[in-house]
């Protein structure tokens, strides 16, 4: 049977202030991605989100990003290659403390924002994060835009990793994202998102917004949480997974 992990972007908050849907949307995937406090989050959240992922048995995955609270993390920063490796360290090592304490496992690493986009067009930025990974734990996997420089980095390493796919970001020709300052780099309709993934998990591919097909063999699909009616696509993705016969799960569940 096909099986495939949906993973969300989540804990974004900061302090009374609220982003996304975290509890809605939490039991209807398989991962998460939270927040370490630099492009949002603080240590409380932190905590919470980690207490909701088990109790709803999703796996854990840190979320590093800029130093940005400002910018949500999404503008390019100047950081040097040994700045982007301190502080993921440093955001990383803080999410596996609140994983310890409630006793589960941190599974992942994705980098947030204007540091993924950075990372999947450039290798020594890459090499910089897989290090902090390894550095941190060498289980750990690292998530990787499908066919990015990030699994070449991974790879040369030493890191386990696993290969990303977007439901509802738009792809360039060349695979990567399409900057959200392009119209039409977010996907809002439901039915087509739905249809992208399963297209995405089944066949192995996905149309780019120049209409050229791309393949790519994701093992995880981000589904982000604060798009606009998060919650009713993530369970029309769910439901049309079911229909088809694919299992979700995290992607380090080996039953």
């Amino acid at each position: 049977m096909a099986r495939i992990d949906l993973n969300c972007d989540m804990g974004e908050g900061f302090g009374v202030y609220t982003l996304g849907c975290d509890e809605d949307a939490i039991p209807f995937v398989s991962s998460i991605n939270a927040a370490c406090g630099f492009h949002a989050s603080d240590p409380l959240t932190m905590r919470k989100i980690v207490r909701l992922a088990k109790k709803y048995g999703v796996a854990v995955g840190a979320h590093p990003g800029y130093p940005d609270l400002v910018g949500f993390g999404r503008r390019e920063l100047a950081s040097t290659l040994e700045e982007i490796e301190a502080d993921l360290i440093y955001q990383i090592g803080a999410l596996d403390a609140f994983c310890r304490a409630e006793g589960i496992e941190l599974q992942h690493v994705k980098p947030h924002g204007a540091l993924y986009n950075r990372a999947e067009k450039d290798l020594d930025t890459s090499l910089a994060i897989a290090r902090a990974v390894h550095a941190v734990n060498p289980k750990l996997y690292l998530m990787c835009l499908a066919s990015s420089p990030m699994v070449e980095a991974a790879k040369q390493v030493g890191l386990p990793y696993v290969e990303e796919a977007f439901a509802d970001r738009a792809y360039t020709a060349d695979g990567k994202l399409v900057s959200r300052k392009v119209p039409g780099s977010v996907i809002y309709d439901v039915d087509l998102v739905v249809e992208r993934v399963l297209r995405m998990v089944v066949e192995g591919k996905v149309t780019a917004i120049d209409g050229k097909e791309l393949t790519l063999r994701p093992d995880t699909i981000c589904v982000h949480g604060d798009t606009p009616g998060a919650v009713e696509m993530i369970k029309a993705i769910r439901a049309k997974l079911a229909l088809a016969g694919v299992k979700v799960k995290p992607f380090s569940c080996q039953d």
